[in-house]
C-alpha cells in the first residue's frame, strides 16, 4: 500500500493522534506544523513503530506561499487523504486584536484549509478516489463574542465543508467535518481562554481523534464527537442567536 496522508496541525493534539492513526494503519504521513522539533519526534516514532514512510515540512500556514509549496513537495506521492486541522484562537474584544493576529488566524483557520483542498482534492477527483477531513468547532453553531473572529472562522469552515460534501457526492471523494467541542489540548492556554475552559466539560484528543478517523474513514459528513457537545449543538441551533451570544460572552468573562 502506497497511500499518503497530509496533516496539518500534527505536532500535537487532535492532529498528532490522526497521525498514529493512519501510521497504524500503514498509510504513509506527510506532516504539517510549525514545531519542526516535535514533528520530526513523531515522524520517527512512527516510521519506527510501524515502518511507514513519513515527511515533515516545518512550515508556517499564516504564510500564503505554503499551500503551492506543499503541493508541489508532494506532486509524485498519491495523497488519498488530507487532514485540515491546523487553526488556533485568541479571546479578547476584537477591537483589541493585533492586526497580524487577526490576519493569522483568517490564513490559517480559513485561506490555508481552502487553498490545500482546492489544490489535494483536483487529484483525487481525477482518481476518483480520497477522503477530505475539515476540522472545525461546536463554535461553528453560535456567535462568540470575545473571541468574535474564532467562532465565525469556524462557521466559514462547517459551511464550506457540507457545501463541498455535496458537491462531491458520487465522485469516490469525501469531505467529513469534525466538530470537536473542548478537548484537552494546548488550544485554551494559546488562545488566553484558560479561565473560561474551567467551566467547560474536556474530552481527550485521542478520544476525538480516533472518532474523526473512522468518521472519516466511513465517508460520513458531519461528525460531532461526545453526547454533551452533541447536546450544546442542538440548543445552539434552536435557541436565538442574540441569547447564544450573550451565553456566550458571559462564559467567557466569567
Amino acid at each position: 500500500m502506497n497511500q499518503w496522508a497530509l496533516i496539518t496541525g500534527a505536532s500535537s493534539g487532535i492532529g498528532c493522534e490522526l497521525a498514529r492513526l493512519f501510521a497504524a494503519d500503514h498509510i504513509n504521513l506527510a506532516l504539517v506544523a510549525r514545531n519542526g522539533p516535535n514533528l520530526e519526534l513523531i515522524a520517527n516514532e512512527l516510521k519506527n513503530k510501524y515502518g511507514i514512510s513519513a515527511k515533515t515540512f516545518p512550515r508556517d500556514l499564516t504564510e500564503e506561499t505554503v499551500p503551492d509549496e506543499l503541493f508541489r513537495a508532494l506532486r509524485d506521492v498519491p495523497v488519498e487523504f488530507l487532514v485540515n486541522n491546523a487553526g488556533f484562537g485568541w479571546r479578547g474584544a476584537f477591537v483589541e486584536s493585533k492586526v497580524a493576529t487577526t490576519r493569522g488566524m483568517m490564513r490559517v483557520n480559513m485561506d490555508s484549509l481552502v487553498q490545500l483542498t482546492y489544490l489535494f482534492a483536483r487529484p483525487m477527483l481525477e482518481r476518483r478516489s480520497g477522503r477530505v477531513l475539515n476540522v472545525a468547532s461546536t463554535a461553528a453553531f453560535q456567535p462568540g463574542p470575545l473571541t468574535a473572529l474564532y467562532y465565525a472562522t469556524k462557521a466559514f469552515v462547517f459551511s464550506f465543508s457540507v457545501a463541498l460534501a455535496e458537491e462531491f457526492a458520487g465522485t469516490g471523494v469525501s469531505v467529513t467535518t469534525l466538530c470537536p467541542g473542548a478537548t484537552r489540548t494546548d488550544f485554551q492556554r494559546r488562545a488566553g481562554m484558560e479561565r473560561s475552559a474551567r467551566w467547560m466539560h474536556f474530552m481527550s484528543p485521542q478520544a476525538v481523534g480516533r472518532i474523526g478517523y473512522r468518521a472519516m474513514m466511513a465517508g460520513k459528513g458531519v461528525v460531532i464527537p461526545g453526547v454533551i457537545n452533541k447536546l450544546s449543538t442542538i440548543a445552539a441551533r434552536r435557541l436565538p442567536a442574540g441569547f447564544m451570544a450573550r451565553a456566550v460572552r458571559k462564559l467567557n468573562e466569567s
